[in-house]
């Protein structure tokens, strides 16, 4: 049978026929995909063959193997620099949680995760999250946030989840894709897609007042059938985002602004660091590019996993 994967618990994954109905699943062996060291081989939104067990009355079976897949959200394991994360598959868009404080999404984040977005051909949206609860300077600052990154060219989107301000928009935009939607825990994932489909019923919780950091709520990826000819998947709060399978020659081509000034360069194949005549330091030198994106560039090329993780801040 074939069927899409709606849930990974690690051993067991949920896989949702072609008949529509819900089966556990779960993988025999060591199960490799050629190419990618995998802390999980069978990702939510793989499409997979898989059969039934004998005693079928049980709903349980093995998936026997992964289709090809169209696209995928990776990131570095936490703890494990040689592994990667794959959190979900084939994906039409990404939305990213962006809260200024309560937790604070910093800019070194965004711009890894929007780097992993465009290295894999996948629409990514920002999402700037209880814009209700924001002084006017703090609004200012979101403002200044939202312009920066539509410059870039990504659309931007301020929300309040809670009171439902633009939740009509994010509906919108979901409408007949299959969306992932992520963040750091406590950016408000689960109680947007309550929002979207309250019928849903996400476990929600509140923030830490201590550390300014979400409870974890989700603990595995999930996707969901939504009312309106949508499927969203549902991820757990990330704290970093390390970029993998990244050649240092391409990761300026994954900053649409610095790829629009490479033709510009003297040298073909700049890296925009030391470089005479380069037009993508020119430009920084204009205020034609901002300079905390250069600063996550910066980071990337030079493998800084460590200093732009959330809990970094939070000591």
């Amino acid at each position: 049978m074939q069927g899409t994967v709606y849930k990974s618990t690690g051993s067991w994954y949920t896989v949702k026929g072609e008949n529509g109905q819900f089966y556990e699943c779960r993988i025999k062996g060591k199960f490799r995909i050629q190419g990618i060291k995998s802390t999980n081989p069978v990702a939510v939104g793989d499409q997979v063959l898989f059969e039934l067990e004998k005693d079928v009355e049980a709903g349980t079976g093995v998936i026997k193997k992964i289709q090809n897949r169209e696209n995928y959200i990776v990131r570095r394991s936490v703890n494990l620099s040689k592994q990667t994360h794959i959190i979900a598959s084939n994906i039409d868009q990404v939305f990213l949680l962006v809260t200024l404080n309560n937790p604070p999404t910093l800019t070194t984040f965004i711009d890894r995760f929007l780097v992993t977005a465009e290295a894999y051909h996948i629409e990514a949206v920002l999402l700037f999250n209880k814009v209700d609860s924001y002084s006017i300077e703090e609004l200012a600052e979101v403002k200044y946030l939202a312009e920066l990154y539509r410059n870039v060219g990504y659309e931007c989107i301020g929300i309040s989840a809670k009171n439902g301000k633009n939740v009509d928009k994010v509906r919108e935009k979901m409408t007949g894709k299959t969306s992932m939607i992520s963040g750091h825990s406590g950016t408000g994932k689960s109680t947007l897609i309550n929002a979207i489909e309250p019928g849903l019923n996400l476990k929600t919780s509140e923030i830490s007042e201590q550390h300014q950091q979400g409870q974890h709520t989700t603990t595995f990826a999930e996707m969901f059938d939504l009312s309106f000819d949508a499927r969203i998947i549902d991820t757990p709060g990330i704290k970093g985002f390390g970029v993998v399978d990244m050649e240092r020659e391409e990761i300026g081509n994954y900053f649409p602004e610095f790829f629009e000034l490479k033709q510009d360069c003297k040298f073909h194949n700049c890296l925009h660091l030391e470089e005479p005549k380069c037009a993508v330091k020119e430009a920084l030198e204009n205020d034609e590019i901002a300079w905390s994106r250069y600063k996550s560039y910066l980071q990337i090329m030079e493998g800084d996993e460590d200093n732009y993780r959330i809990d970094q801040y939070q000591k």
